[in-house]
């Protein structure tokens, strides 16, 4: 089968078509003939050798294949699964790169089956694949908050992936939410559900502040602003840090005034079913719009990777296998 793979670290560049045996399922696996899979910032740490030592002490050899987010057809169930889908259903799926499956950059991908759920209705497979990942790690983020219903929450990325399902399922969670945007993004961030929206950029904390004095209770900082967003927490409030950015040379985290920084880790989510399963359904009810900035046949992942990376994405970047 195609696969998009790694066999030196470095640029795009490195990233190739290769042919890979077609895995087989085993017990409790389904194997998804995959027709779309996103690009991540998550991907480009595999690519340039973040993830070697991870990968080398674990059952994967090169090429290594990135991915952590998939769309495709079920092709195959493995013996004893226990699964409500079929050979021929539409299901997407989040993937963690590092297991013994490899990552999503592939023709064809075998995963756990409480990995998996059926895709939205009505969606594309480029459509359905933005959501697995991007969607868990949104509901990861607000759910090491703990905040109860009416609370205020601000949110930074807001039009980016991440943040933008943040924004949307905070406000399924009965939260106030604000969120900044760069004067492009004011409207699609106002059609994503903020109930305010701030200026992006240097000073957001203090501008979030001007609009909710007394300090937010939470900040998902989807865009990894990290002390310059402190200023908008309240004393006691908490920081969900996505991506996992070191917390150590951060500036004034806040410890002082008492403001918790919560980790937002998303392979703790990656066999949630239910949280899954609830991420399609929100979609299927529109209450998470799912965006896909762009396309690239998987050929061209190289490409995907130096757009990602030149920034100013608003959606997702998606590999297509057809």
């Amino acid at each position: 089968m195609k696969a998009v793979g790694v066999t030196e670290y470095g640029g795009p560049e490195v990233l190739t078509l290769v042919e890979v045996p077609r895995p087989d399922p085993g017990a409790g696996q389904i194997r998804i003939r995959v027709h779309a899979a996103t690009v991540n910032p998550g991907d480009t740490l595999l690519r340039t050798g973040d993830l070697d030592e991870t990968l080398r002490s674990g059952p994967l050899t090169p090429p290594y294949i990135p991915g952590m987010e998939a769309a495709g057809v079920v092709d195959l169930i493995g013996p004893d699964t226990e699964t409500d889908l079929a050979e021929g259903d539409r299901v997407m799926t989040i993937v963690m790169p590092i297991d013994a499956t490899g990552g999503a950059y592939a023709e064809y991908l075998v995963v756990d089956a409480d990995q998996v759920t059926r895709a939205p209705a009505h969606t594309t497979h480029a459509e359905a694949a933005t959501l697995p990942m991007n969607g868990l790690t949104a509901r990861l983020a607000l759910d090491v908050l703990h905040l109860g219903e009416g609370e205020t929450i601000a949110v930074t990325g807001a039009a980016g992936a991440v943040g933008g399902y943040a924004l949307q399922l905070a406000k399924v969670d009965g939260l106030r939410v604000i969120a900044d945007a760069a004067p492009k993004d004011e409207d699609l961030v106002a059609e994503l559900g903020a109930d305010q929206i701030v200026a992006r950029g240097d000073g957001v904390g203090q501008r979030i502040r001007q609009w909710w004095p007394e300090g937010v209770a939470a900040v998902v900082d989807g865009s990894l602003q990290g002390s310059d967003v402190v200023p908008a927490i309240r004393d006691g409030g908490q920081l969900a840090a996505v991506r996992g950015w070191d917390l150590q040379g951060n500036g004034d985290m806040g410890q002082d005034r008492g403001v918790a920084v919560r980790d937002v880790f998303v392979p703790e989510y990656t066999h949630a079913h239910d949280k899954l399963d609830t991420l399609r359904q929100l979609a299927e009810q529109g209450e998470l719009t799912l965006r896909v900035a762009r396309t690239y046949p998987a050929a061209q992942a190289a490409q995907a990777h130096r757009d990602l990376e030149a920034g100013g994405v608003r959606g997702r970047l998606v590999l297509t296998f057809d």
